[in-house]
């Protein structure tokens, strides 16, 4: 039998998609193990919700789906999502859930934040049409390794968007994703340790997908304008999951960088580095091991910048 709602709704969804056609509220209850009005009450909740759910005589049929990131959504990953049509920032939140214990690959989702970040602490704009979330992880790794796995977060997704979605994703050190000079993406990584070794690693990623970003400079673009069309968020959210979860167990920590690297748009440019501190300007030579950026300077001094925000120069 089938209790949990997230699980119930899911499927619910699995098997009216399966069918495409009516299918008995009779059935529903056996494959479910549920009573009628158990399985209405889901159903309702699913109209509620955007669903195109016919009722008839003969049982019910999905006619559409709206683009929602409800946990139901990620068969397998009900337990591990978390959604909020509303949030301040799911940095945040994901933090609070990691402090106390969540598993692995835990995932808060917000249709919009009201205070999403990025870098150095500055606004992140989150309007809806967005895909704002942050996924907890907890590799087993030494602290020295810890700016790798952003790397691999960045690097997975961008083969993602080029894979799937045919969009020329480049990476911008340490954590944008650019398609022709314009911001697609941004990510952010919090770390907290026990000793030498990570308790976990949190990525909070802001992927402008159907909002409309706002007049800035550096300029930002988003995937509904590059490809002329709507994007479904889920897909993207639960491809990436699946990449990254896939990622991370086969350990390739020896090889990130260098995979990051084949879509850098960074290295051989002259860059301007600017912190809360300093600026540094120079040609980026290079990444090191552990993600720290390489950079040769006009004379001809070698810097190695560990963190900052990173501007392309002509």
């Amino acid at each position: 039998m089938v209790n949990d709602g997230f699980t119930m709704k899911a499927h619910i969804l699995k098997l009216l998609r399966e069918s495409g056609e009516v299918v008995s509220g009779s059935m529903l209850c056996a494959r479910l193990g549920a009573s009628r009005v158990a399985v209405w009450k889901h159903i309702r909740k699913l109209q509620e919700l955007g669903y195109d759910i016919e009722p008839g005589p003969k049982g019910y049929r999905l006619r559409s789906s709206p683009d929602s990131l409800h946990p139901w959504e990620f068969p397998g990953r009900e337990d591990r999502m978390v959604y909020l049509e509303e949030a301040p920032s799911t940095m945040e939140l994901a933090k609070d859930l990691a402090r106390k214990g969540c598993p692995a690959f835990t995932t808060v989702v917000a249709g919009r934040q009201t205070r999403g970040r990025g870098r150095l602490r500055r606004f992140w704009s989150s309007e809806e049409g967005g895909l704002y979330f942050t996924v907890v992880l907890r590799p087993r790794i030494p602290v020295l390794w810890s700016g790798r796995v952003n790397f691999l977060a960045s690097f997975t997704l961008a083969s993602l968007l080029r894979q799937g979605y045919g969009v020329a994703a480049g990476l911008k050190w340490p954590n944008d994703i650019l398609v022709e000079g314009g911001k697609l993406c941004g990510l952010l990584s919090e770390m907290e340790s026990e000793g030498e070794q990570v308790n976990f690693i949190n990525i909070g990623i802001g992927l402008n997908v159907n909002n409309d970003p706002p007049e800035v400079q550096p300029p930002a673009v988003s995937l509904k304008a590059l490809l002329g069309r709507t994007v479904p968020r889920r897909d993207i959210l639960s491809r990436f999951l699946d990449a990254l979860e896939q990622g991370i167990s086969a350990e390739p920590w020896d090889r990130v960088i260098g995979e990051w690297k084949t879509c850098s748009v960074t290295l051989s440019r002259p860059v301007r580095i600017v912190t809360t501190k300093e600026e540094t300007s120079g040609v980026a030579v290079d990444v090191d091991e552990n993600g720290a950026l390489l950079l040769r300077q006009a004379d001809g001094t070698m810097a190695t910048v560990l963190y900052g925000d990173c501007f392309l120069q002509a």
